[in-house]
């Protein structure tokens, strides 16, 4: 593929594996600039504009929110692949972050399954009460 304009946004959404309103979001938001229509004719879209998206579509794959991904796109030259490796540094702390916290959920879900399947007298749904509880039995915090 050139760099001569040649897909129409709906080629371009198949290209690039991108939904065309999401493409359409992209623009407004200022992620993926718009080619102007030539007098009658329909915008066309280049090859830059396919990798732009697959470059985003990617970041977001690796968890970067859009804002990031604006970043990421500033950084895009690789000529300051420090602050790069920083923001990718950034984005890795903040997913172990969230492992732990889904970790943290799996234990805490796993002891109330384990007190509701033993629990069959009880007068309350252990996971129920837990969850109603003020805390004082069931630790919600790391």
């Amino acid at each position: 593929m050139t760099d001569d304009p040649q897909l129409t946004i709906g080629a371009l959404a198949a290209t690039s594996g991108v939904h065309v309103e999401t493409i359409r979001y992209y623009q407004r938001l200022g992620l993926v600039d718009e080619p102007r229509r030539a007098a009658g004719a329909i915008r066309r879209y280049d090859a830059r504009t396919v990798a732009r998206l697959r470059f985003i579509r990617r970041a977001q794959q690796l968890g970067f929110t859009l804002q990031e991904v604006r970043q990421l796109l500033q950084l895009e030259d690789g000529g300051r692949c420090g602050a790069t490796r920083r923001l990718a540094e950034i984005k890795l702390a903040q997913i172990e972050a969230r492992i732990a916290d889904l970790s943290r959920m799996r234990r805490l879900l796993k002891t109330l399954i384990g007190a509701c399947a033993s629990s069959r007298i009880a007068p309350a749904c252990p996971i129920i009460d837990a969850l109603g509880a003020d805390g004082a039995r069931v630790k919600w915090r790391r």
